[in-house]
């Protein structure tokens, strides 16, 4: 009498899994480009990172200490996840080629708006996070 109930348990944990987590996979990719995708670049002058970090929400309530945005193609950056990368350990995928990458860093005491933030760019590898083949997370570790 027993066997049916978890025939049915199991049946409804599959049921949930797969109504559930492509949702999460899409919130996770929404975010992931809200956060690290400006491609082209975005044309506004001398304050890039303030600007950029207050337009995507990362400056309130409690700014974000560090940010980096990826200027490429969506198209090449969910290509990390699959073709265009390679297994970089912990669930991780390295880029095979590099992409122009603008990192923004608080700077000053105060986390509290406005936030003012310094600017490095440079060319280089990514390191991705892939969940149902998309990129969910930047790995900071490679700021």
């Amino acid at each position: 009498m027993r066997m049916p109930f978890k025939v049915y348990e199991l049946a409804r944990f599959f049921f949930l899994a797969l109504v559930l987590l492509p949702g999460a996979y899409s919130s996770n990719y929404g975010t992931f480009f809200r956060q690290h995708y400006n491609n082209p670049k975005s044309n506004i002058g001398n304050c890039y990172c303030d600007t950029m970090m207050q337009r995507r929400g990362m400056t309130r309530p409690i700014l974000k200490d560090k940010n980096s945005f990826i200027h490429g193609t969506k198209r090449n950056i969910d290509k990390v996840c699959g073709s265009g990368g390679q297994p970089y350990g912990n669930g991780l995928r390295r880029s095979h080629n590099p992409f122009l990458v603008i990192t923004c860093k608080h700077r000053g005491s105060s986390n509290c708006p406005p936030c003012r933030y310094s600017e490095n760019t440079s060319s280089r590898l990514i390191v991705v996070r892939c969940a149902g083949g998309r990129p969910v997370y930047f790995d900071k570790t490679q700021i």
